[in-house]
């Protein structure tokens, strides 16, 4: 028999995910009329946008015709969208980005866990906790960290804790990391950095050599005025920043897949000898030689989101999730519950009560109220104690959701 890559068995007993679906598998066998609703999962509810809709059908029909038929496309990206990108995330922020600079790929969940692909195995890697576990499993994968201890932390791993205490923003690791993965507005605590800190964050990466990776795949949803939207925003950024953007939560794209990742011309690492290497060139390296490109349908749909009247249906999306988080986030705080989040992002970060730890907190919920939420715990040692919920259900499921916990 081949041997096999051990650092697989280090992982935990199961993927976040599937253990919460597997525990409501079990109860709703044993409670076949009852009515779940699924405040869990971040996935998407409402449809795709009416422009998006009208761009799959148009580029579908096009794929059907010898003139307007596309095979294997450039893997980093058609240069429509790429152009698309670079002009309405970037350019309104007064951040200029070269095409070269974009990647376009299936999900910032795949671009999270392969980026840690081209650095060193023994770099040394700083996550926040709670963290998106993602960020974690994959370098535990690559064998850059040792088993896991009993309070659920892995050996060689810088853990930044983010809690109620330090406004949930992470403080500075005293251990010098090469990678930080950073995540702004935050899954699963739904917090903000302000500019100021990611400048700090900006500076500590210079001073110390190292790269910060910043997921921002929820900057979408940041209402109030000031909240960078993109680590490029502050001076310096592109020399010590790789940025993560999905299409996922933004426009619905859970079932369609495509995302983006920027890392700037600028942004250098470098070889054991002291050479200096481009970062870009060696994902580049990396993204075609294990990827062949998001399709041309889906890339047109992407575009479509950037239209006038995409921009618009993207919005009223955008705004009934957050309307949902609102329900959330104020018929928790008149419950009683200590609540954080919900005001810039889709997620609610909550306290559980009379000290129940996470997991019971959530199988209360299920067996009570027939809620799904996800137990902080499965997020990092430092979630322990709170929970998420998510704001993209159905608003009525939201408002009964909310009725029922509230009736606990």
């Amino acid at each position: 028999m081949a041997n096999i890559n051990e650092n697989y068995l280090k992982l935990k007993a199961g993927y976040l995910f599937p253990e919460i679906a597997r525990r409501v598998k079990v109860y709703s066998e044993k409670h076949p009329n009852a009515k779940i609703i699924r405040l869990g999962i971040g996935d998407v509810t409402l449809p795709l946008a009416p422009a998006v809709v009208d761009a799959l059908v148009s580029s579908s029909k096009e794929m059907g015709t010898p003139e307007g038929f596309h095979g294997y496309g450039p893997e980093q990206g058609y240069s429509f969208l790429l152009k698309a990108i670079a002009d309405n995330d970037y350019a309104p922020l007064g951040v200029k980005l070269d095409e070269s600079e974009i990647f376009v790929s299936d999900g910032s969940k795949c671009d999270c866990g392969n980026i840690q692909e081209i650095f060193s195995g023994d770099a040394k890697i700083a996550i926040g906790d709670p963290v998106y576990p993602v960020y974690v499993d994959t370098n535990v994968m690559a064998g850059r960290t040792g088993e896991a201890g009993p309070d659920g932390r892995y050996a060689n791993l810088i853990y930044m804790p983010s809690t109620k205490e330090n406004g949930f923003q992470p403080d500075f690791p005293k251990e010098r990391p090469d990678l930080i993965y950073l995540c702004f507005p935050n899954n699963p605590t739904g917090t903000v950095a302000s500019k100021e800190s990611l400048k700090a964050w900006v500076e500590y990466a210079k001073k110390n050599n190292s790269i910060i990776l910043y997921d921002s795949a929820y900057e979408a949803f940041i209402s109030e005025p000031g909240v960078p939207r993109s680590i490029y925003e502050v001076e310096g950024a592109r020399e010590v920043a790789i940025e993560f953007r999905s299409f996922s939560k933004t426009a619905g794209f859970t079932g369609l897949r495509c995302a983006y990742i920027v890392i700037p011309k600028e942004l250098k690492g470098k070889t054991k000898d002291g050479q200096e290497v481009s970062i870009g060139q060696l994902w580049s390296r990396r993204h075609t030689t294990k990827f062949n490109g998001v399709s041309y349908v889906t890339q047109k749909a992407a575009e479509a989101i950037y239209s006038p009247q995409g921009k618009k249906e993207i919005r009223a999306s955008i705004d009934a999730y957050m309307s949902n988080a609102k329900l959330i986030r104020e018929g928790l705080i008149q419950a009683g519950y200590d609540v954080f989040g919900g005001v810039n992002a889709p997620y609610i970060w909550l306290k559980t009560p009379n000290n129940l730890s996470s997991w019971d907190f959530f199988d209360q919920l299920l067996d009570k109220a027939q809620v799904v939420g996800t137990p902080g715990s499965g997020f990092g040692p430092a979630g322990e104690g709170y929970f998420r919920l998510s704001a993209f259900g159905k608003k009525d499921d939201v408002i009964e959701a909310i009725r029922r916990i509230s009736a606990l």
